[in-house]
């Protein structure tokens, strides 16, 4: 399972990082940051989800309100 995160889109509620450690709080820029992340094009940032956390990966894209976050199973279907 994977997760992609578009921080350009991402509006600094914070909700994921209380739903996930894979998240962090970027006060200064008032944006999330994708923990391991790597940037894949412009501010999409895309790890590898780890084994045991992918209820809490699903919960962090569920929480967004401006759908910065999509979770993808490990045959790429989007399942967030």
């Amino acid at each position: 399972m994977r997760i992609e995160y578009d921080r350009e889109t991402c509006i600094g509620m914070f909700q994921c990082v209380a739903e996930w450690e894979g998240f962090e709080r970027d006060s200064d820029a008032g944006k999330a940051v994708l923990v391991d992340g790597e940037e894949r094009e412009d501010d999409i940032f895309v790890r590898e989800v780890p084994d045991g956390a992918e209820l809490d990966a699903k919960f962090a894209a569920r929480s967004c309100p401006v759908d910065a976050i999509e979770v993808y199973d490990d045959d790429g279907e989007q399942v967030v």
